[in-house]
């Protein structure tokens, strides 16, 4: 089956561990015929959710951005892989803004495949949950969200490190059998 997958990259850097773990998945999905779309977030204007409330009185988030065009694309997709290097054992800045400013819409991104993508200097994989539980924090909120998948990139500190480990591998086949 053709799928719609969306991979959204919350890499601050072009290239970076993170978004070159997003590459091999794109090539791996394109590979298996899937339709896919990545969105770099660092190039995307996305404010911070201001708590002003408007959206649970079911009316759109008022502010003026890049957001509405990738909720749109989020609520269209059939997989979502979502993919973030580890800052402080916690996803980015820009990925967690992202699942913010989902708040107006999120009841709509239902029946979704999930993969994660997490990357970091640190080697081990447990120290990596604490970013894995924020993505399955959001996940848990959704209606139906099935998590298909985690990528630890561990070991990678400088851009292209992660070329040497076998994530790149998983991410690749990971993408071939989404």
């Amino acid at each position: 089956m053709n799928k719609k997958v969306l991979i959204l990259s919350g890499s601050p850097r072009k290239g970076g561990n993170s978004d070159l773990l997003c590459d091999q998945f794109m090539q791996g999905a394109q590979e298996a015929g899937h339709q896919v779309e990545k969105i770099f977030l660092k190039d995307r204007t996305i404010h911070y959710c201001t708590g002003c409330g408007i959206c649970n009185a079911g009316k759109p988030c008022p502010q003026k951005d890049d957001m509405s065009e990738i909720l749109e694309k989020m609520i269209a997709a059939d997989v979502i892989v979502m993919a973030t290097p580890v800052y402080f054992y916690t996803m980015d800045a820009q990925m967690k803004t992202l699942i913010d400013r989902t708040c107006s819409r999120y009841t709509e991104i239902s029946n979704k495949e999930f993969y994660f993508i997490v990357t970091a200097a640190d080697t081990s994989i447990p120290a990596m949950e604490r970013t894995v539980e924020g993505f399955r924090g959001f996940t848990d909120c959704l209606e139906e969200a099935k998590e298909k998948g985690v990528i630890y990139g561990v070991g990678a500190w400088q851009i292209g490190e992660i070329k040497q480990t076998k994530a790149m591998e998983q991410a690749l086949t990971m993408g071939k059998r989404c």
